[in-house]
C-alpha cells in the first residue's frame, strides 16, 4: 500500500514512527509543513523538515521532540557572548551541522526538495521526505501586539499573544514541490497526520494545486484528530483555534478538511462528536489518539491503516 502524510512537526513524527514500524518505509512518502521555517544567525533552519528526519531516523531527542539526542549546546553559548542576543531559539551544536549543510547547498543552489533529500539518506531515513514547496513561504502570526513569524509567536512569546489572524507569506506565487502532486495523486492512501490544522496542515493545504489533488486523488483520505477532549495535545491548537473564534474540538478540525476527507479518526474521548461529523458524509473511526509511547504510537498507525484497508 502506497501511503501519503501530510505533517508537521511532533505530533506529526509521532504517528510517522508508528506508521514506519507497522508498513514497509519506501512505501510512505511524507510531505511536510515549511512554513515554520526561519534565518537564524545566517543559517536556514527548517525544524518540521528536521523533526521528521531526526524522529525517523531515531536520532530525535525523546524528552523535547525536536533537535538531536543527546546534544549540546556550545556553539550557540559561544554566538551569544558575541552576538549579546537573546537564547530563545535552541540550535544544538551536531544540530547546527544540518543548518550549516542546508545553507551552504541552498547557496550553491540546490533546491530544499534536493537538500531534504540528502539528508534523509544520511540518516538512513527509508521514507520519502518532501517539503510542500522549494519557495520560502513564512507563516505570520497577526496578533494584538503585532505581526510576528511563526517561531516568534510559538517560542519567543510561547503563544501569549492573542491570535487575529495567520497569512501564509508568498504562498500564492508558491509551487508545490517536485514529487508532491504525485505522491498524493498516486497514492492508496493520504493521511493528514495529527497536527495544528491552521500552521502545520493549513500552509500545506495552501500551495497552490495541493488541496485540489487531495479532492481528485483516488486515494482514501484519513485525517487524525489532533484536538481530545476540547484540547491539544501539543503545541497552541487550541488557543489558536480559540482566539479565532473556533470550537475548540476534533469536530472543529473536521469541518476544516470536510472538503477532502474520507475518513476520520477521533479519540475516544471525542466519541460523542462521532454522529456530527458522520452527518458532514465523512466516515469516522474512534481508537486511543494520546500517544505516550511507542506501543501507542504502533496501535495508532496500525487503526490508521486498518482503515485504510477497509475503504
Amino acid at each position: 500500500m502506497k501511503i501519503t502524510a501530510l505533517a508537521g512537526g511532533v505530533g506529526a513524527s509521532k504517528l510517522l514512527d508508528g506508521l514506519q514500524r507497522a508498513t514497509a518505509p519506501e512505501d510512505i512518502s511524507i510531505i511536510v509543513n515549511t512554513g515554520d521555517d526561519i534565518e537564524m544567525f545566517g543559517l536556514y533552519i527548517s525544524p518540521d523538515l528536521d523533526i521528521v528526519t531526526y524522529t525517523l531516523a531515531g536520532a530525535v531527542n525523546p524528552a523535547a521532540g525536536w533537535g538531536l539526542r543527546d546534544d549540546t549546546f556550545n556553539c550557540l553559548e559561544s554566538l551569544l557572548r558575541y552576538d549579546g542576543g537573546e537564547r530563545w531559539f535552541n540550535l544544538g551544536d551536531r544540530d547546527l551541522g544540518t543548518h550549516i549543510f542546508r545553507t551552504m547547498m541552498l547557496r550553491r543552489g540546490a533546491s530544499l526538495t534536493e537538500i531534504a533529500d540528502r539528508i534523509r539518506l544520511a540518516h538512513n531515513v527509508r521514507c520519502a521526505i518532501l517539503p510542500m514547496t522549494d519557495s520560502p513561504t513564512p507563516t505570520t502570526i497577526l496578533t494584538d501586539e503585532g505581526e510576528l513569524h511563526f517561531q516568534e509567536y510559538l517560542v519567543k512569546r510561547r503563544a501569549a499573544p492573542r491570535v487575529i489572524g495567520i497569512r501564509f507569506e508568498n504562498i500564492d506565487r508558491a509551487a508545490p514541490a517536485p514529487g508532491v502532486i504525485d505522491a498524493i495523486t498516486g497514492a492508496d492512501a493520504v493521511i493528514i497526520c495529527p497536527s495544528n490544522p491552521l500552521i502545520s496542515i493549513g500552509p500545506i493545504l495552501a500551495v497552490p494545486g495541493v488541496r485540489q489533488a487531495l479532492q481528485v486523488t483516488a486515494a482514501t483520505v484519513i485525517g487524525v484528530s489532533p484536538v481530545v477532549g476540547g484540547a491539544s495535545l501539543k503545541g497552541p491548537t487550541d488557543r489558536m483555534l480559540s482566539d479565532l473564534g473556533m470550537e475548540v474540538s476534533a469536530a472543529q478540525v473536521a469541518r476544516l478538511y470536510e472538503d477532502v476527507l474520507d475518513v476520520y479518526i477521533i479519540d475516544k474521548q471525542d466519541e460523542a462528536a462521532r454522529d456530527r461529523i458522520i452527518s458532514r458524509g465523512i466516515d469516522v473511526r474512534v481508537a486511543n489518539t494520546v500517544m505516550s509511547g511507542p506501543d501507542e504510537k504502533l496501535a495508532l498507525a496500525r487503526e490508521v491503516l486498518a482503515a485504510c484497508a477497509a475503504c
